[in-house]
């Protein structure tokens, strides 16, 4: 697999480490394209006393899992609903419209910038979510449109880059939550997560922030700053290390699109202001959707679970509802959303009994809470 990432486009770091037939079957929704690549490096399989991570795994359990995938694939769970992705892209469009439209009948006015700012991050978090499904692949059939509409959702409506996110994100979904791997629990040592990573902070007396206050000043740096901040500064750099041109006219396109439609309203500066407290909202809403699924959930080193273990174990819901289903973009169903990363997410309430089911009767605890409960745990 290294031999293979290298003879394409640089790489970042490779992900082969996590791939076993569950994780690989997640991230591929055409196996057999996948297989006929990957024939020329099989050497053969691994005999019964070989040294092996997979040994500690329940095998009932990779099977009954196994089972379920098969089982959600004959009930066309992995079939997308092409009016529901037109009609979710189709109202961000219209946010957009409805925010120029604001300010060009009634103008610059303290309450339509309000509306406009408030309108525009919701359709900055909408796109968000929307980019995460063609990310995926959970789209169309055809990776090359699925990777097409993902670099036009993500670059030219949000300004970011597509090969950053999935980068980024993949690694996420092979390890979640597993200190080194997953990049969402990489901290930078401005937080604390889990159990064990307070007491190794404590043993090596590595106090740089004050820690014990940490739930307090989560508010200050944590929402507010991780997309205007953090996030565009890693975007931008990323693009330029990697030599991403095609990334970046994608991130250019949007910018261009941006100024030349507020600049007219606001001036050079206010429009900059404008998409500052845009990003700063929007920051606000994926910082608290994504964080609720998986930091009170636990945090740990490597343990070389099976899938559907190390799934749950890092995971949880949140409570279904129309509200809920919109404003998370689905991602109240995070279980379901990392058990089948494919999955078109419209299709995750379907699943969900059955998932349920698996959970029960090899005793994995699957969890779901109300909105407000599962935000307060981020920071309990």
């Amino acid at each position: 697999m290294t031999e293979f990432n290298s003879r394409s486009r640089p790489p970042p770091p490779p992900l082969t480490a996590a791939i076993t037939l569950d994780a690989f079957r997640a991230f591929h929704p055409n196996l057999s394209l996948s297989q006929k690549y990957l024939k020329m490096f099989y050497i053969g399989d691994l005999a019964p006393d070989e040294p092996s991570q997979d040994n500690g795994k329940k095998r009932e359990l990779v099977e009954d899992f196994q089972r379920l995938r098969a089982t959600a694939e004959t009930m066309g769970l992995f079939r997308a609903s092409a009016s529901f992705f037109s009609l979710y892209l189709g109202h961000i469009i219209l946010l957009e419209v409805l925010a120029w439209g604001l300010l060009a009948f009634f103008g610059t006015g303290w309450v339509p910038t309000v509306l406009v700012t408030i309108i525009l991050a919701t359709s900055q978090a909408q796109a968000g979510w929307l980019q995460h499904d063609f990310g995926h692949l959970s789209v169309f059939r055809s990776s090359r449109w699925n990777h097409l509409l993902h670099k036009f959702i993500i670059g030219h409506l949000k300004g970011a880059s597509g090969s950053w996110w999935n980068h980024r994100h993949f690694q996420h979904h092979a390890k979640p939550n597993v200190f080194r791997k997953d990049p969402d629990v990489n901290m930078l040592h401005v937080f604390v997560l889990g159990r064990t990573q307070p007491v190794e902070y404590g043993v090596k007396k590595m106090k740089i922030l004050p820690y014990n206050q940490q739930h307090k000043y989560f508010f200050l740096i944590g929402p507010p700053l991780l997309i205007p901040v953090y996030f565009h500064m890693q975007i931008i750099s990323t693009m330029f290390k990697r030599r991403d041109w095609v990334d970046l006219a994608w991130s250019v396109t949007y910018y261009i699109r941006y100024f030349l439609t507020y600049t007219p309203f606001y001036g050079l500066l206010g429009a900059m202001a404008l998409i500052f407290v845009v990003r700063v909202i929007e920051s606000h809403w994926f910082v608290w959707v994504t964080q609720m699924n998986h930091i009170p959930m636990d945090i740990d080193h490597e343990k070389h679970k099976d899938w559907t273990t190390m799934q749950l174990e890092a995971t949880c819901n949140v409570d279904q509802s129309f509200f809920n289903d919109w404003f998370s973009g689905h991602l109240n169903f995070q279980i379901e959303h990392h058990l089948f990363p494919t999955m078109p997410r419209h299709n995750y309430h379907k699943i969900s009994s059955l998932v349920k089911s698996l959970c029960s009767k090899h005793g994995l605890d699957y969890q779901s809470k109300p909105l407000i409960t599962a935000c307060v745990d981020v920071v309990r």
